[in-house]
């Protein structure tokens, strides 16, 4: 971190907070949620139940899957109040995250990290306590590389830091299946490689549309310091991949006909959005023409309709 990051960092937590002098419970409590960034964390969620229904080869029990998906909110929603508090400043500089309760002022940088550090710690516990050790483990370590790994080394130096920090949103698969058989196997692994080659062609393109705001903030996102057709030929590598290792997974024999077909048609469709916008920033569109939010909104309801089937494949089975 540079001298002008810390004498920043230091005004801001010294600067008298911007609220009113009342607040409600709710307002309160709702600038407290914000800091775990609920829209993330269900996303997050979403893969972490199908998972389980597919290691469990049907429904586990509904206290396993409560403790779970509880312990996995707490270990991301801690993560990402540790995340703000340490991008406060980078928060400040950018429109899409000005808002932020840190930066507005509704809750103090001193209680974001108490707050993130009470979530991460309980996170942990209640996952050894409640579901068991292994999983209480994979639920440190993506703290550890969201917090650390990418926020604190990857962000701020390397174009890269997205596809690198992307490990730590891979984690709840793992945390899933180790939910409920107490380990991790090559179908969990190939179900981590999915969301690990889907994050860089899910946020790159909603990168690009805010570049002017990660310029401002002197953060080195691929789109900002390369160029279209590259960092879109990126995009087609990872999104192949994404797709090979969602198709690796049938011959294991986990899975059905169901998660199959879903795997062949999302994948190809979302492939098609890829290419698509390849051939557009080859042919130099820009803003609306080029669509990078299509992508962005395409890859949420791809990875969404894969893991919804991996949900309904072991109820459905010829």
């Amino acid at each position: 971190m540079d001298a002008t990051q810390d004498t920043r960092r230091q005004a801001s937590d010294q600067a008298p907070a911007p609220v009113a002098e009342k607040r409600s419970a709710g307002s309160v409590l709702r600038a407290y949620v914000a800091l775990t960034k609920p829209r993330i964390i269900e996303l997050l969620l979403i893969t972490t139940i199908p998972t389980m229904f597919l290691a469990a080869g049907g429904f586990p029990s509904l206290g396993l899957i409560a403790a779970t998906m509880i312990g996995g909110y707490l270990a991301a929603g801690g993560a990402n109040a540790l995340n703000m508090y340490l991008d406060r400043d980078i928060d400040a500089r950018m429109k899409r995250t000005r808002n932020r309760p840190i930066v507005t002022g509704e809750v103090s940088p001193r209680a974001a990290v108490i707050f993130g550090s009470a979530l991460s710690v309980l996170s942990a516990v209640w996952l050894g306590v409640l579901v068991n050790v292994v999983s209480a483990v994979l639920a440190v370590a993506a703290i550890l590389l969201y917090v650390v790994f990418y926020t604190m080394i990857l962000k701020r130096r390397t174009s890269q830091n997205i596809v690198w920090g992307g490990v730590a949103g891979c984690m709840p698969v793992l945390i899933g299946w180790s939910a409920v058989t107490g380990g991790v196997s090559w179908t969990a692994v190939l179900l981590f490689g999915i969301i690990f080659f889907w994050t860089p062609p899910h946020y790159w393109p909603l990168a690009e549309k805010f570049t002017k705001d990660y310029e401002t903030a002197g953060v080195p996102m691929l789109p900002v310091v390369a160029s279209r057709r590259s960092v879109a030929h990126q995009m087609i590598l990872h999104t192949a991949l994404m797709i090979a290792c969602s198709l690796a997974i049938i011959p294991l024999g986990h899975t059905g006909w169901v998660y199959g077909v879903a795997a062949v048609v999302t994948g190809g469709w979302f492939g098609f959005l890829v290419i698509r916008y390849a051939v557009r920033t080859h042919r130099g569109l820009t803003g609306k023409q080029l669509g990078p939010m299509v992508v962005f909104h395409g890859s949420i309801t791809y990875l969404t309709l894969l893991f919804v089937a991996l949900a309904v494949d072991p109820f459905v089975r010829l």
